[in-house]
């Protein structure tokens, strides 16, 4: 059975998307259309570039996250200039690094630009600031110059995965010398169901949300007695607004909730010690979801 699946982002926290990955193949239900935020657009581009399950688990075991932060050289000098180089360069890393790798992971499987992939398989979203919305790739990228067809998918996940402070932001530039400053898609839309929803009754295929949290966030007051509170409010509040208002509760049928929230989108060290917990944890959710809505029952593999 062929479906639509959009991931949402989350960090290292995707790693979770393996297990619900094993249970699809289970299932055998096959990924017409792809797309994601952030580490979703990471799973979905090589999703579509044709990984398995078993597959992206053994990159993830077999990549030091430590080789994906590539700090610039100033801030490589000592921890006050690491600190510092924000300020200037907007982003504690680079970002080039991360780039680098997946643009190798996609090679292996002879994808390289959107050229390579069905049109309309795969769309990824990022955040630009310097206009203030939100970027739908490759859709909008003749809008600021850019042939989609030309266009290294590397580099537009790269873009969605472009964490505010932690990379620095992706520059794209346009004439005259001016850029246009790229930034992680879950700044402005961090799961985008709607990419496919409003196109469910046309196409009528089954679509499948993957979100990294027990169910969808209920508009709860936040406390905001100081700066610090207001801020994270702030973030949060353009994290989730759009989202929200498309993503009802009657949608959350369409949505597999892996309850992996527990953990910092940065995280490494306790991804990498929870990492079979994770896996199970996707793989548990995904079968109980399309058990009850596509009635394809199988058991989970242990591992």
């Amino acid at each position: 059975m062929n479906v639509d699946a959009v991931f949402a982002g989350g960090g290292v926290k995707a790693v979770a998307f393996i297990g619900a990955l094993r249970a699809m193949e289970q299932k055998n239900l096959s990924m017409n259309r792809v797309a994601g935020t952030s580490a979703g657009a990471l799973t979905a581009a090589l999703v579509k570039a044709g990984y398995t399950s078993d597959e992206l688990l053994e990159i993830v075991k077999n990549t030091d996250p430590n080789a994906l932060l590539d700090a610039p050289f100033p801030a490589r000098l000592c921890r006050l200039t690491h600190w510092l180089s924000v300020y200037w360069r907007l982003g504690l890393y680079k970002g080039e690094a991360l780039e680098e790798w997946i643009e190798e992971l996609l090679a292996k499987k002879m994808v390289r630009t959107f050229r390579d992939l069905p049109e309309g398989s795969l769309r990824i979203v990022a955040s630009d600031l310097s206009a203030g919305r939100f970027m739908v790739l490759p859709d909008d990228l003749k809008e600021y110059g850019y042939n989609p067809d030309t266009f290294p998918i590397a580099k537009a996940v790269r873009m969605s995965c472009a964490l505010p402070y932690f990379f620095e932001p992706v520059k794209l530039k346009q004439g005259r010398g001016r850029c246009v400053y790229v930034v992680d898609g879950g700044v402005l839309s961090n799961f985008p169901l709607w990419l496919f929803k409003n196109e469910q009754e046309k196409l009528r295929r089954p679509l499948i949300g993957f979100q990294l949290k027990p169910e969808i966030d209920a508009a709860a007051r936040r406390p905001i007695e100081n700066a610090v509170e207001m801020y994270k409010s702030l973030f949060e509040t353009m994290r989730k607004a759009h989202d929200l208002r498309y993503i009802k509760q009657t949608d959350a049928e369409h949505i597999v909730f892996i309850p992996a929230d527990q953990l910092k989108a940065t995280d490494f060290q306790a991804v990498a010690e929870d990492l079979p917990a994770l896996i199970e944890l996707g793989e548990k959710a995904a079968e109980d979801h399309i058990t009850r809505r596509l009635g394809r029952s199988s058991p989970i593999r242990k591992h």
